[in-house]
């Protein structure tokens, strides 16, 4: 973690770690993160936005698709990283400069975030200050600073007090100006608040009435986090064997699960609010991934075919925010297409080299970004054999 600015550390890129790794670093961490990104990836990078397979989209409104597990399957992985960055330091170090480095990191992630709503707008009466890194930024303080300052017992209290606060304020709480609580995109208490706080011009420019990572909803984003933060100090306790900890992590993932899918009867399942039902249904399946990664990966010590997702993991928050700059330049970028109109690079790209070969146009969309993760891929396996990894 360095301080407030990008920073390349040339010797921070070793060779796969060998069977045996040490519990100071995961294996299963870095191919689960690389696994979540190569899906973001994917699902950001469609060739048609029109022709998607719906596992590969967002459900409407509550529900959840694959795609839908993919961010909060980061944040999950955002709180088992402090864990394992921060837990020594913790013990051994003095809290306030941690504490100024937690902070100062998650001002660098929020700033790319709001430099990647300005990128080739630079309006800042109308740039989108919610955004995906805007709330890893978020979760990332919240989550560093509870882990620093309390038990893995308050956080644990913590997370029950948010989920059902949460569902309290949703579904109780009158919405000023509508009338009573409700849970309709535009009409729900977060989004009032977001209009509050930051005014339309300012939200998701889909909706301009409220935003899928608005403010309200980060608080059980953080939860998310927490219960990273969980699992991570689960899998570091000594006083039980590797099968141990991954039957554990089984039986308490199995558990979120099961409690998200009885709390989705009457507070539905919805990522755009990030519903307490939603934070343990994805939290649970996330629990469970990992720890089968865990097993494979960290004590059979499975190495094989795993270096693509290593490359993509090492180099997350790189891909994620280089990505999205690069295909919002080529949107841009006007060329002239099929009957001499101008259209977007990017879109020129798709039809000249995938809908011809490709007469399903489903198939050419997912063709399209699928190519995208290879290129993305060879990228990012040059930096890491380069030694090459960007942190901020």
């Amino acid at each position: 973690m360095s301080s407030s600015s990008p920073a390349v550390h040339p010797p921070a890129a070793p060779a796969l770690p060998p069977t045996g790794t040490p519990p100071s670093r995961l294996v299963a961490l870095d191919v689960f993160r690389g696994l979540t990104v190569m899906a973001m990836i994917l699902v950001n990078n469609p060739g048609d936005w029109g022709h998607i397979y719906a596992p590969l989209a967002h459900a409407q409104w509550h529900g959840c698709t694959p795609t839908d597990l993919i961010f909060p399957f980061f944040l999950f992985i955002v709180g088992v990283s402090i864990v394992y960055a921060l837990d020594s330091a913790r013990r051994t170090a003095p809290h306030g400069p941690l504490l100024r480095r937690i902070a100062r990191r998650a001002a660098v992630l929020f700033g790319l975030g709001l430099f990647g709503s300005l990128f080739l707008d630079w309006d800042l009466s109308t740039v989108r200050i919610p955004g995906v890194l805007a709330r890893i930024a978020l979760v990332f303080l919240g989550c560093g600073v509870l882990f620093v300052k309390t038990t893995w017992r308050q956080q644990a209290i913590l997370l029950a007090v948010l989920l059902v606060g949460y569902n309290v304020l949703l579904q109780l709480v009158p919405v000023p100006g509508f009338g009573p609580a409700n849970l309709e995109p535009a009409t729900n208490l977060g989004a009032w608040l977001d209009r509050l706080l930051l005014g339309e011009a300012h939200l998701w420019k889909e909706s301009k009435t409220w935003d899928p990572e608005g403010v309200l909803g980060t608080l059980p984003a953080v939860g998310t986090g927490i219960m990273g933060l969980l699992v991570g100090q689960g899998l570091r306790r000594t006083s039980l064997e590797a099968a141990g900890r991954v039957a554990w992590l089984f039986v308490a993932g199995g558990a979120a699960l099961l409690l998200g899918l009885v709390w989705n009867s009457w507070f539905p399942i919805n990522k755009s609010l990030w519903t307490s039902s939603y934070v343990l249904y994805t939290g649970g399946i996330a629990t469970m991934s990992l720890a089968a990664l865990y097993w494979l990966c960290d004590v059979q010590g499975y190495r094989r075919g795993i270096k693509p997702f290593v490359v993509f993991g090492v180099n997350a928050i790189t891909v994620f925010f280089l990505s999205g700059l690069i295909a919002r330049g080529l949107n841009r970028w006007q060329v002239t297409g099929a009957g001499g109109s101008p259209t977007g690079l990017k879109q020129w790209l798709y039809e000249t080299l995938f809908v011809p070969v490709f007469p399903d146009p489903y198939l050419a969309s997912l063709a399209g970004a699928l190519a995208c993760v290879l290129i993305w891929l060879g990228v990012l396996w040059v930096m890491y054999e380069r030694r090459i990894i960007i942190k901020v």
